[in-house]
């Protein structure tokens, strides 16, 4: 019995408790819920703040003013459109290229140039692929500087800019201060660039630099000058196309090209792997120690009065023209002195001129050319004495050239003649450059009878003729080689 009551007790006591803890329970459910919810509710918050984190970039920060410097000089890229320059070209940029420009030779040092020269630290101003408009040229400062870049862009000129300036001037002339080295710009580079000059002046001029670099340029639409280097030393253009009228050739209106694509009024520059495609000149040369190779000229043909390289420096050539492509368009020489021609080609009747100013070919090279023509007669090499005669021709080499469809012409020439007699005249002229000129001749005779041996000399050497006489007549073959060029005397 006592059992029985202890276990109804139990039984009791376990059932009050389990409804205390059940209304407990619900107490707190209905408390907690809320909080429970909005515990989710912050969280997911928290997850989409980050998940937009991860997508949304952070706030930018505001470009820094052109005037500050701590940025732009520490990366030495100046990017025109930060300064205000319209890439698109519908507005002018000048100005705003001009203070790209200023802001660059505003922060240099002193060292590693020419004395006197500001070392701008590699500094590059970037187009960044736009094409700009100006009405006035880009000219550096009169300051000076160097170790620079300028690339990667087009500029156009307005209609308005003057006919007598260039898009891009390195000329300190007329323009601020004074430099303090006699040469303002020493390691300046001008890479990638379009220029279209658009019939109003020229397109870069290089003046009294040191050490330029003009490298895969296309200069368009010039009228004075595509490339103008005056003084200085070293600029060397390279990989670049130039032409005043854009065309692949057989231009209707090619007689009236003009301008020059390229002159060069200064020393040790060269001229490597370019094209000109028109202009009615498109080398000019009239500084000394140039070196041409792989330039490409069919600018505007010798027919129209057109010049494909023209060396304008009497008595003071010095120029090597090497792996040329002389199409249509031909080589003048004034008075050429130290003057090498060789491994290029000349077609469509090209050839080159020598023209007397003060009568003197001296230390001239023409060897291992080709030429190609339509069977017209013309001399590869000839000469215009319109205003005197040669009269100082000395170590004059034009030889080993081959010819086809134009006329061999050279400075040394070999020779036969055969004949039963005591007389064998060779005749020179329709192959020897220069007038009544034999220098150095020398003649083998060979009779065609076993047992023969006359007495025989050479009688005359006059008008380009050798004449060899024997004190008998026999059959005999008489094998002459001529020079024009230089003889050593003892």
């Amino acid at each position: 019995m006592a059992r029985k009551a202890v276990v109804v007790f139990l039984s009791l006591f376990i059932g009050l408790a389990s409804l205390i803890v059940y209304a407990e329970n619900s107490l707190v459910g209905k408390a907690k819920f809320p909080l429970i919810h909005r515990s989710h509710h912050h969280q997911d918050t928290k997850t989409f703040l980050r998940r937009r984190e991860l997508v949304s970039p952070s706030p930018a920060k505001q470009p820094s003013p052109p005037t500050t410097t701590s940025s732009q000089v520490n990366s030495r890229v100046y990017r025109v459109t930060a300064y205000g320059a319209d890439p698109t070209g519908k507005t002018d940029s000048t100005d705003a290229l001009l203070r790209t420009i200023s802001h660059v030779f505003a922060n240099s040092t002193e060292r590693g140039l020419m004395q006197g020269i500001p070392n701008l630290g590699g500094a590059e101003i970037h187009l960044e692929g736009g094409s700009y408009m100006i009405s006035r040229p880009l000219q550096l400062p009169a300051s000076g500087g160097g170790n620079l870049v300028i690339h990667g862009g087009s500029l156009r000129a307005s209609d308005d800019f003057a006919t007598d300036r260039y898009l891009i001037e390195l000329s300190a002339t007329g323009n601020g201060d004074k430099p303090s080295s006699p040469y303002p710009y020493e390691d300046i580079t001008l890479r990638d660039l379009m220029l279209d000059s658009n019939y109003r002046g020229g397109g870069i001029s290089v003046v009294e630099s040191l050490r330029t670099s003009i490298d895969n340029c296309y200069i368009s639409h010039f009228t004075t000058n595509g490339i103008l280097v005056q003084g200085g030393h070293e600029t060397y253009i390279r990989n670049s196309f130039l032409g005043q009228h854009i065309t692949a050739g057989s231009d209707p209106n090619e007689k009236d090209f003009s301008g020059t694509a390229i002159n060069l009024m200064g020393n040790d520059n060269a001229v490597t792997d370019v094209v000109i495609f028109s202009g009615a000149v498109g080398v000019m040369v009239s500084g000394q120690a140039n070196t041409l190779s792989g330039v490409h000229c069919y600018n505007k043909a010798t027919g129209w009065g057109g010049t494909g390289i023209y060396l304008r420096l009497p008595g003071l050539t010095q120029t090597r023209i090497v792996n040329c492509y002389m199409d249509y368009t031909g080589i003048v020489a004034e008075d050429p002195v130290q003057l090498h021609i060789s491994s290029s080609f000349f077609l469509g009747d090209a050839f080159i001129l020598f023209k007397s100013i003060n009568g003197i070919v001296h230390g001239v090279n023409v060897v291992d050319n080709m030429f190609s023509g339509g069977n017209k007669g013309v001399d590869i090499v000839q000469l215009d004495q319109s205003k005197g005669p040669f009269t100082t021709i000395d170590q004059v080499v034009i030889d080993r050239n081959n010819v086809q469809g134009m006329t061999l012409r050279a400075t040394v020439a070999r020779g036969l003649s055969q004949g039963n007699g005591s007389s064998w005249t060779v005749d020179f002229n329709p192959i020897l450059l220069f007038p009544n000129l034999i220098k150095h001749a020398q003649y083998t005779l060979s009779p065609s009878t076993t047992g023969t041996f006359p007495n025989h000399a050479l009688r005359n050497v006059s008008g380009n003729r050798v004449v060899v006489e024997s004190d008998v007549a026999v059959p005999a073959t008489v094998y002459v080689t001529v020079d024009q060029g230089t003889v050593i005397t003892n």
